[in-house]
């Protein structure tokens, strides 16, 4: 059985990867089908188990709002918080939007992380 030492690509932390023994594998939650299609929609590669528990609620809690249309329906500490004066999107504004901009944001919920140049 191939079993390998993986980092999370979420948060860092290491898991171990029990490739040939999936039925035991941390990854082996039920997971909703929902949350599913919204996984296969990341850049992620393997998850640790407590970041699909994450992605679980996040996709729950998500079926319960829509996506704000007009910056008059953007509720503050729900879709972002403010920085200084800059407005930080959450990962619930960016789960709803259904999609990535690819611009690197904080919370982006699905992995993009840009390349950094030399």
């Amino acid at each position: 059985m191939k079993h390998e030492i993986k980092i999370c690509p979420r948060c860092s932390n290491t898991f171990e990867c029990k490739v040939g023994d999936v039925a035991n594998c941390q990854c082996n939650i039920e997971l909703s089908h929902h949350t599913k299609e919204f996984l296969a929609k990341t850049n992620y590669d393997c998850l640790c188990a407590n970041c699909l528990q994450h992605f679980n609620s996040l996709l729950k809690v998500s079926a319960k709002h829509s996506f704000p249309t007009q910056k008059e329906l953007l509720i503050e500490g729900l879709h972002f918080y403010k920085e200084n004066s800059y407005w930080v999107f959450t990962e619930l504004y960016h789960t709803l939007r259904g999609y990535c901009c690819k611009n690197n944001c904080r919370h982006c919920v699905y992995g993009f992380k840009k390349e950094i140049l030399k």
